[in-house]
């Protein structure tokens, strides 16, 4: 069976993959908008993680409707847990998908599918989303990623990622500035996956 993990070369979703892997043929699977080059950025990740890779390209209506609805609330929630959403209901119309999987934690709030949003994309297309690390909080995630991956932490204006907030931003910043971006997003830390550790592999410094 194969399984599509939605990928933005962070540790959360490279970890999802990596838990699926004795179970399923793993896909990673990147969103891009064609801003920025954020599937060369998750390709080069993916090759280093050994799973094979594609970028979908869902309408840039999308992204337009997370922006409207970002500049109107001033927050970045309700406008990232859309594009989730949407790009997710994207995928499950692609050919061969069948189970789709992310990196949701037990503690994440954004991007996140209430459960009424999950049965309603498995009933309308037939697919079966899941999540590994819904049942792990930060400290136990932080605790897996240190046994099988090598990252880089940084605030996210200085990371390379592929996430749904990085066009997003950029589509902020094309229109009104970097300045309005800071006044939008919290000042937060993610991660960039630099090499899959082997079993045993010690980290040096």
């Amino acid at each position: 069976m194969q399984v599509s993990v939605l990928f933005s070369g962070g540790k959360d979703s490279s970890l999802c993959a990596i838990l699926l892997e004795p179970f399923f043929e793993v896909e990673l699977v990147t969103c891009s908008f064609s801003l920025l080059p954020v599937g060369e950025v998750a390709a080069e990740t993916a090759e280093k993680l050994g799973f094979p890779h594609r970028v979908i390209e869902p309408d840039m209506g999308i992204l337009e409707k997370a922006y409207c609805t970002i500049m109107e609330d001033g927050f970045p929630k309700n406008a990232i847990n859309f594009i989730h959403r949407n790009v997710i209901e994207y995928l499950a119309t692609q050919e061969g998908v069948s189970f789709i999987a992310d990196g949701i934690r037990r503690d994440d709030r954004v991007p996140l599918l209430g459960m009424p949003e999950v049965r309603s994309i498995e009933d309308r297309f037939g697919v079966h989303y899941m999540c590994p690390l819904k049942g792990l909080g930060r400290a136990a995630v932080n605790e897996l990623v240190k046994e099988y991956l090598l990252i880089e932490e940084d605030l996210s204006e200085n990371i390379l990622k592929a996430d749904y907030e990085t066009e997003l931003r950029e589509l902020i910043a094309r229109r009104h500035g970097h300045g309005k971006i800071r006044e939008i997003f919290p000042v937060h830390v993610q991660s960039h996956v630099i090499e899959r550790r082997k079993k045993g592999q010690k980290i040096t410094t």
